[in-house]
């Protein structure tokens, strides 16, 4: 079963309750969305609830599970001490503030209300760039992740502005003053999120779980493909947004050539890892295999979309029908398999680790239930499968509802298992991780929470 690897510092990681609070709320995020998004499918949403549906995923689940994990794994790989535990609680507080009433001001469709909250979450997504970016900055030299980490705190910076004008737009006409097109700033902003901050930190994170959790190195030909992708992606990001910007297809079709190659190259890589993997397989492994074809095939099946129409806006995912691909197969199975080791790895630290050779303690991957895991991984597998073929064979919606209907119940179940790992192993309990110092009923606090001067 999986243990702690000996080349990372604990010493170093913030308080338990931190990073696990943004993980507990990231879940609560995620069952919203997928409930807006089951409301949609039976017209019971009012307002922009497609937007709502979106923000809710996209902003609420992965991106503050971002901000947990930077939180957590920025000072744990680097050997650096956060910059600011306050900043890093207050981040949390102010995006979801923010998100909550964002949403919902999107479903009531009172949209006067999308600027204070709009720029609630400004505020939290810039503070936690500018915290785990004066972390960062500690540091003497950047390895891959951490490289990665940079750029993706950069297209945070620049999406989240977008994202306040674009809120703004929709009460006072800020584009149409400058004699810029609201969509194109739309499929610039969505560029800079998905495809910027999220996939970014997506392949910085798995140049570093990708070997720790197989005991393998780049070599060989990942070496030529790692520059690729390093180099490729951010730049093709930035040249896709771009052209999608100002309506230049060679500019934005450039771009996407880089990003598509950046996938393929990516995914070829992190498939090799897990084919050379030296350690026992559990279900942080076997979702990464997941993620390998769903990366692949996305890019694949986006060449022909993105090659002729970058700028399209049936193409601002990817190809037509391959969207679920992207945000389930891809960006979603790195999330769920992440979660499957941070979130026991985190309680096992601060509970059994001290407890190393005085007595029987279980291992990391001891704390879930695997049977629970192999559930969930199966309803998520067949119903993201599902919503593809829907999607891109233009099936009966009777199949959407049916796959939707399956990754729900596959997320429910990976919800309780991680709530089970919270309940049955952490030295605090959920309200305490939750409110934190605001938690009626907070217990003593335990040497790994003790506050710290700043």
């Amino acid at each position: 079963m999986g243990a702690i690897p000996g080349n990372i510092e604990t010493d170093q990681q913030p308080p338990m309750t931190l990073p696990l609070r943004h993980f507990v709320v990231g879940l609560g995020f995620l069952l919203g969305g997928t409930l807006v998004g089951i409301g949609i499918v039976v017209n019971a949403i009012p307002g922009l609830g497609t937007l709502a549906h979106v923000h809710l995923l996209l902003a609420g689940w992965i991106c503050i599970t971002i901000m947990g994990a930077m939180t957590q794994f920025v000072p744990v790989w680097s050997g650096a001490t956060l910059h600011s535990r306050r900043l890093a609680s207050a981040q949390l507080t102010l995006v979801v503030v923010g998100l909550v009433g964002f949403v919902t001001g999107l479903v009531l469709n009172s949209l006067v209300w999308l600027v204070p909250f709009g720029g609630l979450m400004l505020a939290g997504f810039w503070t936690f760039v500018y915290n785990i970016g004066r972390t960062l900055l500690s540091l003497d030299s950047y390895d891959v992740t951490e490289r990665h980490f940079l750029l993706s705190l950069g297209f945070f910076a620049v999406l989240t502005v977008l994202g306040f004008l674009l809120a703004l737009d929709f009460t006072r006409p800020v584009f149409a003053t400058i004699g810029v097109n609201r969509p194109n700033v739309v499929a610039m902003h969505a560029t800079f999120a998905v495809f910027g901050a999220i996939l970014t930190t997506v392949y910085g994170a798995l140049y570093q779980l990708g070997t720790m959790f197989t005991q393998t190195e780049l070599h060989g030909i990942d070496e030529y493909l790692r520059p690729i992708e390093e180099v490729g992606h951010p730049l093709g990001v930035v040249l896709l947004a771009t052209g999608r910007l100002l309506e230049t297809v060679l500019v934005a079709r450039v771009g996407a050539v880089l990003v598509l190659a950046a996938a393929l190259a990516f995914s070829a890589i992190l498939g090799r890892k897990l084919y050379e993997m030296q350690v026992a397989w559990t279900p942080m492994h076997t979702r990464y295999a997941i993620v390998v074809p769903g990366l692949a095939s996305w890019a694949l099946l986006t060449v022909p979309a993105w090659l002729p129409s970058p700028t399209a806006p049936d193409h601002l995912f990817g190809a037509t029908g391959a969207v679920h691909l992207l945000v389930l197969g891809a960006i979603g199975f790195v999330v769920f398999g992440t979660l499957y080791h941070i979130i026991p790895f985190i309680i096992w630290v601060h509970r059994y680790s001290d407890l190393l050779g005085l007595e029987d303690v279980p291992m990391i991957d001891d704390l879930y239930d695997d049977r629970i895991a192999k559930a969930d991984a199966t309803m998520l597998v067949i119903g993201t499968l599902v919503l593809v073929a829907a999607d891109w064979f233009e099936l009966p919606s009777i199949l959407q509802i049916i796959g939707g209907v399956l990754v729900s119940l596959g997320i429910l179940v990976f919800t309780a298992n991680m709530l089970f790992v919270i309940r049955d192993h952490s030295p605090h309990t959920l309200s305490r991780i939750l409110l934190g110092s605001l938690d009626p009923r907070r217990e003593s606090t335990t040497p790994g929470d003790q506050p710290v001067k700043e």
